[in-house]
């Protein structure tokens, strides 16, 4: 208010503003600006590696994902629900991508969302219980209303890690949502978590009344690459 008030002013008395309507004025911007810095407050503490949204997202690089399907997905209601998500593709298919965007989305609509991948989450666990700080870790990442868990797949846990990340997901079943990304398919997670039995559990969570979305095996980012040096060759 105090930056605008002055520029809000001059215009009311150009326009024979009434005090009151000057007032709704002033206040109306201090409100909107009050919004945009909590909603770029909510995408900093998710703590995104980068920034990505689905306006961004080229909708024919996944052609069986339906686009009333990818906006209910956009539109918060399945985290309000607690629904889990799941991403599953080969690496450069977009999944990334569509997790940070949905992550971003849902900060946005003033959810609390925190980004990060498996290999870090495990190993923030193992340090918490080491110094017998698990249960509040535990309890910090039960709050939020979004987690985004990235990389489930691409290193494999050890017994004890694999059960600490059983211990965030279980904590968070069937009342606030997990969306993750994985490079395998669910007959492989078998390999991440060592033990077949937490490995069905874990699928088995993440999946009860989820949103599966399959990105296929085709890497965007190796498409690119290959058009950039097609054109680069007919243009020399």
């Amino acid at each position: 208010m105090r930056e605008e008030a002055a520029r809000y002013a001059a215009a009311a008395a150009k326009a024979r503003l009434t005090h009151l309507a000057f007032l709704a004025e002033v206040l109306s911007a201090e409100c909107d600006d009050r919004e945009h810095r909590r909603r770029q407050r909510r995408i900093n503490e998710a703590k995104f590696p980068r920034h990505k949204r689905l306006s961004d997202f080229d909708p024919a690089r996944l052609p069986d994902l339906p686009a009333a399907t990818l906006a209910h997905l956009g539109g918060g209601g399945w985290i309000e629900a607690g629904e889990p998500l799941v991403l599953l593709g080969d690496s450069g298919t977009g999944k990334t991508h569509l997790l940070i965007a949905l992550g971003m989305a849902a900060a946005e609509q003033g959810h609390r969302v925190r980004y990060i991948t498996t290999a870090a989450l495990v190993n923030e666990l193992v340090e918490a219980a080491d110094d017998k700080q698990l249960t509040r870790v535990v309890n910090r990442y039960a709050r939020l209303d979004l987690l985004c868990l990235d990389e489930i797949g691409y290193v494999h846990l050890d017994p004890r890690g694999a059960e600490l990340l059983f211990q965030i997901i279980t904590a968070r079943e069937e009342r606030a949502s997990i969306a993750c990304a994985s490079n395998a398919p669910f007959s492989e997670w078998g390999t991440t978590f060592t033990d077949p039995r937490l490995a069905a559990a874990v699928v088995g969570r993440l999946t009860f009344n989820g949103h599966i979305i399959n990105t296929g095996t085709q890497s965007y980012r190796l498409t690119a690459t290959r058009n950039r040096q097609k054109e680069a060759t007919t243009t020399a």
